[in-house]
């Protein structure tokens, strides 16, 4: 039954093998000088302006952490959306409850005012 998945697991580790021996050829052979121009950051060829390690708001991070959760709950609606006559009603319920977990949440973080941008 597996033998029709061997092709694909031997070029995977084909493919493995061959880029760790590059890479480790490439490390051990490779010519190595670290000056200050070569340390410092890098801006599209203009020379660097401020501090490289300036800290960013926490907006940032809540506005990352929005965009996952609604790109899961559309992934599970897609996939809802594509079988939901054949699931039944039980299923249909879930779905429902599902949502309602996740507009809990998204209306708790309009509460606190995570998309209000100050």
């Amino acid at each position: 039954m597996l033998e029709g998945y061997l092709p694909i697991f031997l070029m995977i580790i084909i493919a493995g093998g061959l880029a760790t021996a590059l890479l480790t050829i490439s490390h051990l052979l490779g010519h190595k000088t670290y000056d200050k121009i070569k340390l410092s950051p890098y801006e599209c060829g203009v020379n660097p302006v401020g501090d490289a390690r300036e800290k960013f708001s926490v907006k940032y991070y809540v506005i990352a952490a929005l965009f996952i959760l609604f790109d899961i709950e559309i992934i599970f609606l897609f996939a809802w959306a594509v079988v939901y006559k054949k699931l039944g009603s039980i299923v249909f319920i879930e779905i429902i409850i599902f949502f309602i977990i996740i507009l809990t949440g998204y209306f708790y973080m309009l509460k606190r005012g995570a998309l209000k941008w100050e």
